[in-house]
């Protein structure tokens, strides 16, 4: 990287840098990391608690009195009532991880008073830095960085995440990913969203857009996104999205073609909009069997007279990871 970044840049590259050495290690025997269970399908190693710890003692050793706000610690260390935050997520695509599937990240960003001011997302099985500094544009390792010049929507590459959680509306996200897939050149799923907006920054997908995210997915890669000239925003188009659990992404005219096509499915759609997707949601028998049969399997399931093939799917998806010999579940 040139030398002439921001030190807290500098020092965000050091820790990102720290964090990818601890997960390509583990990554090299992925069988034997130890799985836990956060809720189902959401899952946490030992490798992400360790890429974290390394991750704060990096950030603290340089900046003492600054905030820390990570995925597995939340706010436990760092100053409580501090302007700077760091917002850390040690890898963004844990489930990719688990398979050894070479899609995950690390994501690290500073807020200062609540405006994300400096970004880094390192891929570390590509060795890719994405950083950027407010002000200062957005980079891919030494080189600049723009998001694609594409305009014609049915030209476009669009990036998603898909529902996992139980609870997650998949009726209402099914018929988003028809209409998008229907308006564009095809959809992808890489599974770290963090990934998918230094992309977007990248020019190598023209947009994004995902449900359910927290401030760690999309802290680092929202300044990349916005510092490579590309928008970002709830699926509203209101800029202020970090909190709203939905984001989209894009150059300005993707974007805004994105917000037309996904705003009456926002949180924050007006009352009429939500009629009209509550009626086309009534009208979609498949997707109502799709959702009906996600919230069986996130029900408690109740005594079966006898077992079924389908009881017994959910039980093994409940028990999540593949299993590591020694792995405590």
């Amino acid at each position: 990287m040139s030398s002439n970044l921001h030190p807290m840049l500098n020092v965000a590259i050091k820790a990102a840098r720290a964090a990818g050495a601890i997960i390509n290690r583990a990554a090299l025997d992925v069988e034997a990391v130890r799985v836990s269970v956060k809720q189902t399908n959401d899952f946490v190693t030992e490798v992400d608690q360790a890429a974290e710890a390394a991750i704060i003692e990096t950030l603290l050793s340089a900046y003492p009195g600054h905030g820390i706000l990570a995925e597995e610690s939340g706010s436990e260390h760092g100053a409580k009532d501090s302007d700077y935050v760091w917002i850390i997520d040690p890898l963004d695509g844990t489930t990719n991880f688990i398979h050894g599937f070479p899609v995950y990240c690390v994501s690290i960003a500073l807020a200062v008073k609540g405006k994300v001011e400096q970004a880094v997302v390192y891929d570390p099985t590509r060795n890719d830095i994405f950083c950027a500094t407010k002000g200062r544009g957005a980079y891919m390792n030494d080189r600049r960085i723009r998001v694609a010049k594409r305009t014609r929507l049915q030209e476009c590459l669009i990036s998603t995440g898909f529902p996992y959680r139980p609870g997650d509306k998949l009726k209402a996200y099914l018929n988003m990913l028809g209409e998008v897939m229907s308006q564009t050149a095809g959809v992808r799923r890489p599974g770290a969203a963090a990934l998918d907006l230094a992309y977007v920054a990248a020019g190598f997908s023209d947009g994004f857009f995902e449900a359910n995210l927290k401030p760690w997915d999309v802290a680092a890669g929202s300044l990349l996104v916005t510092e490579a000239g590309g928008l970002i925003g709830n699926f509203t188009g209101e800029a202020d999205f970090m909190d709203h659990g939905e984001c989209v992404a894009g150059n300005p005219r993707v974007y805004g073609q994105l917000v037309a096509t996904l705003g009456k499915y926002s949180k924050f759609a007006g009352a009429g909009d939500k009629a009209v997707v509550r009626q086309a949601l009534q009208d979609t028998p498949a997707a109502q069997e799709a959702e009906e049969g996600a919230e069986e399997s996130a029900a408690p399931a109740a005594p079966a007279e006898k077992p079924t093939l389908k009881a017994k799917r959910i039980k093994a998806g409940e028990s999540a990871a593949p299993k590591a010999p020694d792995a405590p579940f």
